[in-house]
């Protein structure tokens, strides 16, 4: 396997998605709190990225082994694993080596920092598997988008802090709802990449008999969701500026409106997965990138 194949494999370019929430997390902790657990928290980040990798190399091989004759010519030439003649006995391996190093990883953060670390890390790794696996993979559902948001912006962000904060006595309840609210941009970006890829594979989903929110609200309801999840991203940002748990420089995230606007309406106008997905995903970059600069401005200028 080279290099590039593996990256794609591995589906390198989405990466983004969840070191995005991470970055959020260590800017809360400090913006908050000023304190950071350097250690811990990069043995987090090595785990998290390797389960993230583990999670989407199953989504390609759950995809491979799952389909079925009417998906032949979609198994050969289209997914990565048919595509480029990859032993699926070595990439099962491959999976469960990363997917193993990620749980033996949060066991040993788990045996640092207490059970609070085990029910997190047991609900991701569940998530993680049954988006793809099990016999009603949740990337088929009309939950897809709920659960791949929730878990990657909100939980990986939320793990970042109680990693950080598990000594002090501050991980509540109360500071779960804020952590919610201060990730909220996160989690809906990353719904909204979700929703924009199910909506230009509509008609590949039904192929697969995947029943996704496309097929339940139609193309048109589902794209003025995927516009609806920017609106109540941006709200979440204002919000958690207003209550004080993000500096106020935060709010120079709202620079990146006229862009996102400009790539929600271009999917709007088409829906084609070469063509117009991208869209979706410059968005997420966009976002990305705009929240974590405004963030660390706001902590360098108090």
């Amino acid at each position: 396997m080279t290099l590039p194949i593996f990256l794609e494999l591995v589906e390198i370019k989405a990466k983004i998605a969840s070191v995005w929430p991470f970055l959020l997390g260590v800017i809360f902790v400090q913006a908050n709190y000023g304190q950071l657990n350097w250690g811990i928290t990069g043995l987090f980040f090595i785990a998290m990225l390797l389960f993230n990798m583990a999670v989407d190399i199953n989504d390609n091989y759950q995809d491979y082994t799952k389909a079925g004759s009417q998906a032949a010519e979609w198994k050969k030439n289209t997914n990565i694993i048919g595509a480029n003649g990859l032993s699926v006995k070595r990439i099962f391996g491959l999976m469960a080596t990363m997917a193993g190093v990620a749980g033996v990883i949060g066991l040993y953060l788990v045996w640092q920092t207490g059970w609070p670390l085990l029910v997190m890390g047991i609900f991701c790794f569940l998530v993680g598997y049954l988006y793809a696996g099990g016999p009603r993979p949740l990337s088929g559902t009309p939950t897809g988008e709920f659960f791949a948001g929730f878990t990657m912006g909100y939980m990986i962000m939320l793990i970042t802090v109680y990693l950080n904060l598990y000594q002090t006595g501050n991980f509540t309840g109360s500071l779960m709802l804020r952590v919610l609210l201060a990730s909220g941009i996160a989690v809906m970006a990353i719904a909204a990449l979700l929703l924009a890829n199910n909506i230009c594979d509509a008609q590949e989903d039904l192929d697969l008999n995947r029943t996704t929110i496309v097929y339940y609200l139609g193309v048109n309801g589902a794209l003025w969701l995927f516009a609806s999840f920017y609106v109540i991203g941006y709200g979440s940002l204002i919000a958690s500026v207003w209550l004080g748990d993000l500096p106020h420089w935060s709010l120079l995230a709202l620079i990146s409106v006229p862009l996102v606007y400009r790539n929600v309406r271009g999917l709007f106008q088409k829906q084609v997965k070469k063509e117009t997905f991208i869209l979706a995903v410059r968005s997420l970059g966009i976002l990305a990138l705009t929240t974590v600069l405004a963030e660390l401005l706001g902590l360098w200028l108090g």
